[in-house]
């Protein structure tokens, strides 16, 4: 079984790399991945997909349009509703506080 967080426990710096994902969302509505949470982008809705790139603690996210997928389990309950933050850039909506349970952007 896959899982699709991360944490930090080694430190590191790491925010050169939060500001720009902060900065890069911060034109649309954005919203914060769990705290202390690193979590992986991947390339397609669900933890079958390879992982593209992991997103620092406090980082935020722009949603543009949601799908189901496959079903995460995270810090915000469970859900199979799928995040895309970029092109073939995909997030578990169970890491993202976005306030609901279902969808808060249209389908992809």
């Amino acid at each position: 079984m896959s899982v699709d967080q991360s944490r930090d426990i080694a430190g590191g710096d790491g925010k050169a790399a939060a500001q720009a994902v902060t900065t890069t969302a911060a034109t649309a509505s954005s919203y914060p991945v769990a705290p202390g949470y690193r979590l992986n982008v991947r390339s397609g809705p669900g933890t079958g997909y390879s992982v593209v790139r992991t997103l620092p603690e406090g980082s935020r996210v722009a949603i543009n349009c949601q799908t189901p997928g496959t079903w995460v389990t995270g810090p915000y309950g469970a859900s199979n509703i799928w995040d895309n933050i970029g092109s073939g850039q995909y997030v578990s909506d169970a890491y993202i506080r976005t306030g609901s349970d279902g969808y808060v952007a249209p389908r992809c």
